[in-house]
């Protein structure tokens, strides 16, 4: 009785403290009893974001540059004609912790509660690099490697240093949380954000989200794993519904983020601008509170992507927390609702509650003085390393690696102007891009003086005709590809001993990529590639091509004119450096395709249906600025994404997923089971020997066929991969990998929850999900269920889709 008294007695001294001027502070009493303490209206604040200022209007500052070495041009992004809804006033009187950031939350000064600060950034920290004016400090940040490129590692390892270095400069600059890694499937290669993300296989985009999440969390700084989910395309995005059945959605749209959520415990979930089946994503309490937080078990915060969703009630009761970048009309709203009666307010407390729990986390809390001079030069080098080991060689008919001293004919605009990394929000404002020019010239080898002077001079002229403005969103059309003349590459191939030619694409947020020019070279890119091949063949000579591209491209039309293909993707700040490391052999390749390369567009599963259609013609009324109109897209393919349909279909590919060359070769021998049969799991083994004449690391994949006597399957799926480390000629290395019950399970609709059906289970090794190498069967007496699910996000109609 007398403890009883006590803690009473404590409780009221709390509240009559409390009441008396002296609130509880975040930190010191529970989160609980700071939200008892919130008038309502702090509460509605807290949810709904301080607003944002729109990247842009800041003058670009040219740093002295070399030739070849391109200055950071980024921050002429301004966007003339925008003007964002208001924000708060407060967000007036209160100067941007961190300028050039993507947003901020409101400070409750009375309760402890600090704003905490988050920024754009996939790729790199997205902020300002200069600030008020003054040109003598910089802030500048390290453009990684894009997605897909970390992604065609298939080293988690390696993206988890990554991702301590990236983590290290989110620290560095005084920001809580960067809003990535971006990881949606891609479902479709027009999709206009696929550098962003890492593979149309779900496994390899979980896994690889998890290692960078765990490098960057390492820092005491959060991470946003966005766009959740079905976020594949950026066409009429603010207003597209996804119709997609619960299988494709389960097996191919979120399983990534679950393997995320599972292994990794990201502090914030990003909910995307789409509607899944008619409902806005953040407005879905199926898809925010059923799936993510009572299945997955996922304890943080969700937030809204900018701008996203309509109604501030009904994402509040979806369990969708933060609004962001916020309105006051959003708050308003929010409060209106909990005064009417059409909002509880104990779920509005639920919401507070999450975000206070990670403000706990932050280092703006933890009242942490940011440097603001991050290690530059370090984190370059992990982004030159990491850029080399997710390269991709696609051919080499002896025409690698380059012997030193060769003389070089360099063609292409991208060679002398290399694309970093995408735009929009995955854009990082960087210090410099090393051109191909400027990696090839630093690593010994001759370039042809005339030709390069022209193609500079040439670059610098088509560069001075271009706005002085650009879009955030809209991406200015690409420099026409310069044409030497006949005479000119037949004289470069008579004093040259091989030539290179660059081929550049770039996309961003806000647009998908075209067909004609874009997936398909330009006929002035393959005029200039058979011209090339012709006169340098003629002299015996060879043509290597580097694909400094964001996204898949056709590549069958023209492949055969080249002796050697190195896809170099979009590589970071030090790409020029990364390539010539491959092409020099001071690298050797070891990077694997993350999604599939296809002889041609049509042969995409998606390609009849992407990106849909819309309902109802252009309006004012009906269309929302950068979201463009109502519109839907029906997922007819299913679960047929990528190899998945190629292999299943026999539809022929260019480049298959999985696929790459080293410049050694691997034997694989010793495949073994745990097991005969599959009990809870399953271990499996195999060896991998460097039987070639190079020092090289392979990655090995594993890819399980399953009986189809219920469900309609794929003829394999990736269920596991492994990389060796560097191997010696001659050296092994057994690897080993375990398949556990989900990777044995499909999901079953009628059953609403996964199943594998017994029978005969065959485990593919390959060098390539077209290249097996070697076969084992196991088997699975009895059919394995496993826990019921709920029956959530169905379809509202009946969709046709594709079946084996």
């Amino acid at each position: 009785m007398k403890l009883v008294y006590l803690a009473a007695s404590a409780v009221l001294f709390q509240t009559a403290a409390h009441a008396q001027g002296n609130p509880p502070q975040l930190g010191t009493q529970s989160v609980k009893q700071v939200v008892a303490a919130m008038t309502l209206e702090e509460k509605a604040r807290l949810v709904v974001g301080m607003g944002f200022r729109m990247p842009g209007g800041q003058p670009s500052r040219r740093a002295p540059a070399t030739a070849t070495s391109r200055p950071n041009t980024d921050t002429a992004n301004a966007n003339p004609g925008f003007t964002p809804p208001p924000t708060d006033p407060e967000a007036a009187s209160l100067p941007e912790k961190v300028p050039g950031s993507a947003g901020r939350t409101h400070p409750i000064d009375r309760l402890g509660i600090p704003s905490i600060t988050v920024s754009d950034g996939p790729a790199g920290v997205r902020i300002n690099p200069f600030r008020n004016g003054d040109s003598s400090r910089t802030y500048y940040a390290t453009a990684f490697p894009v997605g897909t490129l970390l992604a065609s590692s298939w080293d988690t390892a390696l993206v988890e240093k990554v991702g301590d270095a990236f983590g290290s400069e989110i620290h560095d600059y005084g920001i809580d949380i960067i809003l990535g890694p971006a990881m949606n499937i891609h479902r479709n290669p027009l999709g206009g954000r696929n550098f962003e993300y890492y593979s149309e296989d779900p496994l390899i985009a979980g896994k690889i989200a998890a290692a960078i999440v765990r490098g960057i969390q390492s820092n005491g700084v959060g991470t946003s794993i966005k766009h959740f989910a079905a976020n594949n395309q950026e066409t009429n995005r603010n207003q597209i519904n996804t119709i997609v059945s619960e299988r494709a959605l389960r097996e191919i749209y979120l399983r990534g983020f679950e393997i995320a959520v599972e292994q990794s415990d990201p502090w914030t979930v990003m909910s995307s601008y789409n509607k899944i089946n008619g409902t806005y994503t953040s407005e879905n309490p199926e898809l925010i509170t059923t799936i993510l937080r009572k299945e997955w078990g996922f304890k943080g915060m969700v937030m809204t992507d900018w701008f996203g969703g309509k109604d501030p009630v009904a994402q509040m009761k979806a369990g969708n927390d933060l609004l962001m970048p916020g309105t006051p009309a959003q708050s308003k709203a929010i409060i209106d609702a909990v005064k009417a009666g059409k909002l509880d307010e104990h779920m509005l407390d639920g919401n507070v509650e999450r975000i206070l729990d990670l403000i706990l986390l932050s280092p703006s809390f933890k009242k942490y003085q940011p440097s603001e001079k991050p290690d530059l030069a370090a984190d370059a080098q992990v982004s030159r390393g990491s850029a080399t080991e997710g390269m991709v060689l696609l051919k080499n008919e002896n025409s690698l690696p380059l012997s030193s001293g060769k003389k070089i004919a360099l063609f292409g605009n991208t060679s002398y102007s290399l694309i970093a990394g995408g735009t929009g929000s995955g854009n990082v404002n960087k210090a410099y891009t090393v051109s191909l020019k400027e990696g090839l010239e630093k690593a010994g080898f001759a370039l042809d003086g005339t030709l390069s002077n022209s193609y500079e001079n040439y670059i610098s002229e088509e560069n001075a005709k271009r706005p002085k403005t650009r879009s955030f969103f809209m991406l200015p059309p690409p420099i026409p590809e310069m044409k030497p003349d006949a005479a000119s590459v037949a004289s470069e191939a008579e004093s040259s001993d091989l030539a290179i030619f660059t081929i550049g694409r770039n996309a961003g947020e806000g647009a998908d990529r075209k067909v004609e020019k874009d997936f398909n070279l330009s006929d002035d890119e393959k005029d200039m590639i058979k011209q090339v091949s012709d006169a340098f063949h003629a002299k015996g000579k060879k043509l290597i091509v580097v694909l400094n591209i964001g996204g898949v491209i056709e590549t069958d039309s023209w492949r055969g004119l080249a002796d050697g293909i190195l896809l170099a993707w979009q590589p970071g700040l030090e790409g020029g450096n990364a390539i010539t490391d491959i092409l020099s052999g001071k690298v050797n390749p070891s990077g694997k395709l993350a999604t599939s390369f296809p002889i041609k567009y049509e042969d995409v599963s998606s390609a009849k249906n992407f990106p849909g259609h819309e309902l109802e013609p252009q309006t004012a009324a009906n269309t929302r600025p950068f979201g463009g109109r109502a519109a839907e897209v029906t997922y007819e393919e299913g679960i047929y994404v990528g190899y998945r349909y190629f292999n299943t279909f026999h539809v022929k590919t260019a480049y298959p997923f999985g696929f790459g060359l080293s410049y050694t070769q691997f034997a694989y021998s010793a495949l073994a089971f745990s097991s005969s049969s599959f009990k809870n799991k399953l271990e499996v083994s195999v060896t991998v020997t460097n039987t070639g004449k190079l020092a090289g690391k392979e990655v090995v994949e594993l890819y399980l066929s399953a009986p189809a006597k219920q469900m309609d399957k794929p003829r394999e799926e990736l269920k596991g991969f492994a990389n060796t480390r560097l191997l010696e000629p001659g050296q092994s290395q057994t690897l080993e990998m375990t398949l556990d019950e989900n990777a044995l399970a499909s999901f079953d609709t009628r059953q609403t929850r996964w199943v594998a059906e017994s029978g005969t289970y065959q485990v593919k090794i390959g060098a390539s999900s077209e290249d097996i190498r070697i076969t084992k069967d196991f088997t699975l007496s009895k059919e394995l269920q496993l826990p019921k699910l709920n029956k959530v996000l169905v379809p509202a109609i009946n969709i046709q889709e594709m079946k084996r």
